[in-house]
């Protein structure tokens, strides 16, 4: 195997095993169960260990070598995640790998069923592997993907990074401090915010870690059903930045040029979308629910936000709301958030271009020789990248269409199967019935539970990486020495 592909597992099973006796001697100050942890960092720091000394750190790796790193880390590092689930014997190993699937790709689907039953330093680890896992995927979307061509990601960042005119490295050096200055300066203002909001320290900073990566992890059982108006409407709003493009927010807040965020069109498709669906979930449920108007307005904003963005947080159990409630949900679990952020799901802009598209294939059945060129915010749409796009788009629906029907065979539940294989592919959360907000996943079949878990690891590093895994011409670049 790629001594490159060995360099990169170590160096993170390194970092992680690192983290997790840090948590070891957190659970022993707080007088909890710290051995689970003491066994998995040494797990982390021996293959780390042994990983570096096997491997060889590359400036510039292969193509195929790059693609497969993405692969394999997203499933390697959740699968060392998972073990101090199950050598404190929480969990079963699939209901283990499950929870820390779900926290690294940030989607927030849970087995727990008992919340009494975790420790405080096992439920911080929980929210702290939503946490690396959301700055991981921002930076793999960001600085990584762009730089391979990778779903139609080159043209998604070419204003703001720049990441097709430099080499990756020194690209993504640049990108990770910009990026982690934003990361970190959110998840202090989200700290705060819910602090003032009435919340307690530990739920304040629990909370404020599975809020910017768009994560939806929860100390408690009701989510934010436990708290104040005021600490949901701060969610809102921390939610609504975790689904923004990191790098031009970056270019807001500490470059002060505010001008490329709001001329973006993206972001303006994003913020209108919010807007719209609020007001419509708002006028429903002010009109057939025992909601008053301000808490008709808090559940509305609250639930577009946290679907949209794929949080995953809950103000209110809206698997119980009549399903033209439920309807407008469902629908925002395709569409995704913006490209740069924390957000999972197809994106904003991809459902742009995919729209362009068609009305321009309708014209040309107008006037099938006229030259009709693709442009978005005033650029041109590569014909590579329309291509791309169009193939994600593609795989994601015959991914998460395959998922419901496996799910809906294994449950007998079409509710439960649609609304779970859309949840966990867009890296979501919760869906409806016995998948809602308030309910868990622990119930199902662990084949199911696998498939899931598979959804997750393949819709969070955008699908493309993980089915190349299945192609002979990637793994003899692999393996070349």
């Amino acid at each position: 195997m790629s001594r490159f592909v060995l360099y990169v597992t170590g160096v993170a099973y390194w970092v992680l095993g690192w983290v997790l006796f840090s948590f070891a001697v957190l659970a022993y100050l707080w007088q909890e169960p710290s051995t689970p942890f003491l066994l998995a960092a040494g797990v982390g720091l021996g293959l780390g260990y042994l990983l570096q000394n096997l491997g060889e750190a590359k400036a510039e790796p292969r193509r195929s070598e790059a693609l497969f790193s993405v692969a394999i880390l997203w499933l390697l590092v959740p699968l060392l995640g998972a073990l101090p689930y199950w050598f404190g014997g929480y969990f079963g190993f699939v209901d283990a790998l499950f929870e820390s699937m779900s926290g690294f790709t940030t989607t927030g689907a849970t087995v727990l069923t008992d919340f009494a039953a975790l420790t405080k330093s096992l439920f911080l680890w929980r929210a702290l592997t939503q946490w690396f896992g959301g700055v991981g995927i921002i930076l793999l979307f960001i600085a990584v993907l762009p730089h391979l061509a990778v779903a139609g990601r080159q043209m998604f960042f070419a204003e703001s990074t720049g990441v097709q005119k430099e080499k990756m490295t020194p690209r993504l050096k640049h990108t990770a401090e910009a990026v982690l200055r934003v990361y970190v300066a959110l998840t202090l203002g989200a700290m705060l915010g819910y602090l003032i909001g009435g919340m307690g320290l530990y739920d304040a900073l629990a909370h404020a870690l599975t809020t910017i990566p768009a994560g939806g992890f929860s100390p408690r059982g009701d989510s934010f059903a436990s708290f104040s108006p005021l600490a949901q409407w701060v969610a809102v709003v921390f939610m609504f930045l975790a689904g923004t493009n990191f790098m031009l927010q970056f270019r807001l807040f500490f470059q002060r040029e505010p001008r490329p965020l709001l001329a973006d069109p993206e972001f303006r498709a994003y913020a209108l979308v919010v807007v719209v669906a609020s007001l419509g979930l708002f006028a429903y449920l002010f009109g057939h629910h025992d909601y008053g108007f301000e808490e008709s307005l808090r559940h509305a904003f609250f639930q577009v936000v946290s679907i949209l963005t794929t949080t995953g947080y809950a103000s209110a159990d809206f698997a119980q709301w009549t399903v033209p409630a439920q309807v407008i949900l469902v629908a925002l679990m395709f569409l995704g958030g913006s490209a740069g952020s924390g957000a999972g799901g197809i994106k904003i802009v991809r459902w742009r271009i995919m729209l362009y598209h068609i009305l321009r294939e309708l014209k040309r059945t107008l006037h099938p020789q006229a030259v009709i060129p693709l442009r978005l915010g005033g650029r041109p749409v590569g014909e590579d990248v329309l291509r791309q796009v169009s193939a994600f788009v593609a795989l994601y629906v015959v991914t998460f269409a395959t998922g419901a029907l496996v799910v809906a065979l294994l449950e007998g539940d079409l509710v439960v199967a649609f609304t779970a294989s859309a949840a966990t592919v867009g890296n979501i959360g919760p869906g409806l019935g016995l998948v809602g907000p308030m309910a868990n996943f622990a119930w199902m079949h662990p084949f199911t539970k696998l498939v899931l878990t598979f959804e997750m690891w393949a819709g969070r590093i955008e699908l493309i990486p993980v089915f190349l895994l299945f192609f002979r011409e990637l793994w003899r670049g692999v393996l070349r020495r």
